[in-house]
């Protein structure tokens, strides 16, 4: 289901619980409002939509891909960006991203996986998993 998008900082700024069985509902509410405003965003995280665990959901080259409990565990090519959020007011906003990152993460069926990203789709990861970490641009 499509859920509204929250834009209370307090909110976004508190760091979420881990993601269990109980929240794959949320995951796919989070794959269906990025669907729904894949014309203006490419990522989001379960607390845009109001629901405070570490879920992702994001495009990866043209499939939308899904992360629970995603961490960052190991980042290279530091680089500066500037990225704006659907969440918050105002325009872009200058930031330090990675080219290379590899994320530890668990899939719906709770397998954990660990895969490397670069580039934009790296980006975008980076942006989501500062989300699961209470960090706003």
């Amino acid at each position: 289901m499509v859920k509204e998008l929250m834009h209370d900082p307090l909110f976004l700024g508190r760091k979420p619980a881990s993601a269990t069985e109980a929240d794959l509902q949320t995951a796919q509410d989070l794959l269906d409002t990025l669907a729904a405003h894949k014309d203006t965003c490419v990522g989001m995280a379960a607390n845009m939509i109001g629901v405070c665990k570490r879920i992702i959901a994001f495009d990866n080259a043209g499939t939308c891909m899904l992360m629970l409990n995603p961490e960052i565990v190991k980042a290279a090519g530091a680089y500066e960006t500037e990225e704006g959020c659907l969440s918050l007011l105002g325009g872009p906003r200058k930031t330090k991203r990675y080219e290379k990152i590899k994320v530890q993460y668990q899939t719906l069926d709770f397998q954990t996986r660990l895969k490397t990203f670069t580039g934009w789709t790296a980006q975008i990861i980076q942006h989501e998993i500062d989300h699961c970490n209470g960090i706003l641009i």
